[in-house]
């Protein structure tokens, strides 16, 4: 069982809240579920993600995206240099580097599949797909890991398989957006076979029959990595596994619901009712997933060198300056409670949203303010 270490005091608490300001502006679902996770876990986890948020978004709002990963590239090599920026950001990703060893093929990971969309790369086939999805997915997977003191490859393997899962079924729920924006991420050789073209399809994107037994296909596959990647939640930290189990099951419903759409997701997106939401939190709370047959299974081709890079870096833990981590019955009672602010955070911020689109943003303000909004974000249940 992996252990935590008692000091998280891996960055000044200023920069921690910076990152955790980036994160509740950028992804306030993301942000609402990271209350599932332990702090010595969630702190972390915030650096990494602020450092891949404002990279995500250099490549995206500048004009000159190589430039643009010239210079973040540059900035990961000062914070393995220890020699970071002077920015909140990069301090904190420098500092959850050192104190949690996480290997820089991980981080440099992400950044490839940043160039290689930057670079408008199609994919010739499911394993090109698979590749794509280690560098934006799995290698995130892969961190989180890392942070929870995980180097038992067969963990990691299926973390990663989670990760690509989670990036199979974005594809699949995203094709209409992405043709609208001149991309195809669905395998070309599975839409050929369906005799669909891909260049003329991306001139004028419609839904088909044929179209929508390309993006079955790759939900079939996300399905199996689902299952698969059970056998590694069940070998987390206690108090990490109901966080990442819901993630597990709230990305997989996205899936079910585009099959629900009947594989439509050119002419509507698919999004996961509320109600279906609380009952799948509420199931991450009350179920844990068992080891099973998939434990031992080999990694993805496409994530071997994530699980290497991972299983090869320092022990997070050194002897006597951990303490094996159990959940106590208040424990338990403290995730229950995080369960259920972040049901409610999730049904306000639909409601909000949905009086936005038919009432008008005042008429939504009136219901939950902005700055209310963002306080109840920021400072997590209680």
């Amino acid at each position: 069982m992996p252990l935590f270490l008692r000091d998280t005091g891996f960055a000044e608490a200023a920069d921690l809240a910076a990152c955790r300001q980036l994160l509740s502006n950028g992804s306030r679902s993301f942000y609402a579920a990271s209350f599932f996770l332990p702090k010595a876990v969630r702190e972390p986890a915030a650096a990494l993600y602020a450092f891949c948020r404002i990279a995500d978004d250099a490549i995206d709002l500048e004009a000159d995206r190589r430039g643009a990963l010239l210079r973040l590239r540059e900035r990961l090599d000062r914070i393995y240099r220890g020699t970071s920026l002077d920015h909140p950001i990069d301090r904190a990703m420098a500092g959850a580097v050192e104190r949690f060893h996480i290997p820089r093929a991980l981080p440099e990971a992400l950044l490839e599949g940043f160039e290689w969309d930057a670079e408008g790369r199609l994919y010739e086939d499911i394993d090109g797909v698979c590749e794509y999805s280690a560098r934006v997915a799995a290698a995130v997977g892969a961190m989180m890991t890392a942070l929870m003191g995980v180097r038992s490859p067969q963990v990691l393997a299926r973390a990663c398989d989670l990760g690509t899962a989670m990036q199979l079924t974005n594809i699949c729920r995203d094709v209409g957006e992405d043709a609208s924006n001149g991309r195809i991420y669905l395998p070309l050789d599975w839409l050929r076979e369906a005799g669909i073209d891909p260049a003329a399809w991306l001139r004028r994107p419609v839904f088909s029959a044929a179209l929508g037994e390309v993006i079955r296909r790759m939900l079939d596959l996300a399905e199996d990595l689902y299952r698969r990647a059970e056998s590694g939640i069940a070998r987390l930290p206690v108090g990490c596994r109901p966080g990442i189990y819901a993630a597990r099951l709230l990305y997989a419903e996205i899936g079910h619901e585009v099959a629900r759409n009947g594989y439509d997701s050119v002419s509507r997106r698919a999004v996961v009712p509320a109600a279906r939401k609380v009952s799948l939190l509420s199931q991450a709370l009350a179920v844990t997933p068992f080891p099973g047959r998939h434990c031992n299974d080999a990694p993805l081709d496409a994530n071997r060198f994530l699980v290497d890079a991972v299983a090869a870096a320092p022990p997070l833990v050194q002897p006597g300056r951990g303490v094996p981590v159990a959940v106590s019955r208040r424990q338990r009672r403290r995730i229950g409670d995080k369960v259920i602010w972040v049901l409610d955070l999730f049904q306000t911020l639909e409601e909000r949203d949905r009086l936005a689109m038919y009432g008008g943003p005042m008429y939504a303000s009136s219901v939950y303010g902005e700055r209310e909004l963002l306080g109840a974000l920021r400072n997590g249940p209680a």
